[in-house]
């Protein structure tokens, strides 16, 4: 379809990362015109704010896919837009034309930590993985204005997954650089990923001890084994789960070899410890496991540390005009005209998201994810294929079923494109998407 035809529909997608570019491609490939709504001046989700930013090699190629995606000449892009803050949510499915909205904005909102009163001292004491890893990637940027957050020793984590890893890496490696700095040594954030604490510190002759770290701690509810790394193929047999617990606590065992972080399992966060108004540890239960079932013992102990960064998952952040179903967002609307795609549906926020490889597979890739091996993250934009291949039968799915909707009327089309147009227009763009991206293009502090 070239740009002068007329378009059979006129479908909005709220979010243009991953999944909200994939459905918006599809539309747009089979004769829709797609405007896409993003609250970020830049289109790439979790890729660009959930990714620590030593992910190079895999932020760089979903990046140049997105604005791939997203260059089709009938797709409009909308960018610093905000569903629910800056234009109601009932608005534009109601009143702005669309045959059909998408809601592709992904799971933004951190799962509360499960002691009661706890967010009564969020930055307190209290901090959240989302802002927490938002402020890190973007902390030599000069323009950021969000949030910053101190890198101290001796903070508890309490999570269990790849991303609560992740938040532990980031803790351990800033507060050697610091330390390091402090003796006149500078080592690249990279390359110390990349090498390892251990072998950076043998170099410079020097240990943990001695620069008085004790490192932080990552709280987990479960064991080793039962960390949500991988998972077995549906249908397993007990020796191949078996097999999969091991290359958890494997994975979990080199990850500490290389970062240097304690770990504590089978603890139940239960209480706060509370001094001068300031989050200063956490009461933990210990549990233990009997069967499958995990079950609380008599154990209490308590552990305090420089503040507390909660990592228990990603959830959709709840949009004004939309009801939650428990944590995800309820999205069931008369004549199926709201559809959703990417982890609005699911919940999570994780970047890996398949895991239906065989055990040796995933283990690699989750291996070269978290950098483990000898070459860093050499080969984890890997991942990249199974992420596209799931986002690509998703949007297949929703570009079938919105497609079946009735054709656009030409007065709700003018309508559709005089209210895009005037947005665009509001923030600033006009209409050139490498031309934005430039101008947006974030630019170092020094």
């Amino acid at each position: 379809m070239t740009e002068r035809e007329r378009p059979t529909h006129a479908i909005a997608v709220i979010g243009g990362a991953t999944a909200g570019s994939e459905v918006a491609r599809k539309l747009a490939d089979r004769g829709a015109e797609v405007s896409v709504f993003e609250m970020n001046a830049r289109p790439f989700g979790k890729i660009e704010d959930g990714l620590p930013r030593w992910h190079r090699a895999l932020r760089e190629k979903e990046y140049a896919s997105i604005v791939d995606r997203l260059a089709s000449p009938n797709i409009r892009f909308v960018p610093s837009t905000k569903i629910g803050r800056d234009i109601p949510f009932d608005e534009l499915v109601t009143r702005w034309g669309f045959s059909a909205v998408v809601l592709a904005s992904g799971a933004w909102r951190d799962r509360p930590l499960p002691i009661q009163g706890a967010d009564a001292y969020l930055d307190k004491g209290l901090i959240y993985q989302n802002p927490f890893i938002i402020a890190f990637n973007h902390a030599e940027e000069a323009t950021f204005s969000g949030k910053r957050y101190p890198i101290e020793d001796g903070a508890l984590v309490i999570g269990g997954g790849l991303a609560s890893i992740d938040v532990a890496k980031l803790l351990m490696l800033e507060t050697v650089r610091d330390r390091l700095e402090k003796r006149g040594i500078k080592e690249d954030l990279e390359e110390l990923e990349r090498k390892g604490i251990p072998a950076a510190l043998e170099e410079h002759r020097l240990s943990l001890r001695e620069l008085d770290i004790k490192g932080c701690t990552l709280f987990y509810r479960r064991r080793a084994e039962d960390m949500p790394l991988m998972d077995a193929p549906e249908g397993s047999t007990p020796e191949r789960v078996a097999k999969v617990e091991q290359s958890r606590k494997h994975i979990l065992n080199k990850a500490r070899e290389k970062f240097c972080f304690n770990f504590e399992p089978l603890s139940l966060p239960e209480g706060l410890i509370v001094e001068n108004d300031r989050l200063v540890g956490i009461k933990f239960r210990r549990a233990k496991l009997e069967g499958k079932s995990l079950v609380p013992t008599d154990e209490l102990f308590e552990r305090r540390g420089s503040y507390v960064v909660s990592s228990i998952g990603s959830i959709p952040e709840q949009i004004p005009g939309v009801s939650m179903r428990g944590e995800l967002l309820e999205l069931d609307q008369p004549g199926r005209r709201v559809f959703s795609a990417g982890n609005v549906v699911t919940g999570k926020g994780n970047i890996i998201a398949s895991r239906k490889h065989a055990t040796k597979v995933a283990s690699e890739l989750i291996e070269r994810f978290l950098g483990l091996g000898e070459e860093g993250h050499v080969g984890e934009e890997k991942s990249h294929a199974a992420i596209a291949a799931l986002a690509a039968a998703e949007a297949h799915h929703i570009a079938s079923q919105a497609l079946e909707l009735p054709l656009i009327d030409d007065v709700s089309l003018a309508r559709t494109r005089d209210k895009v147009s005037s947005r665009q227009a509001q923030v600033g763009y006009r209409g050139d998407l490498a031309a934005w991206l430039a101008s947006v293009e974030p630019k170092p502090a020094h």
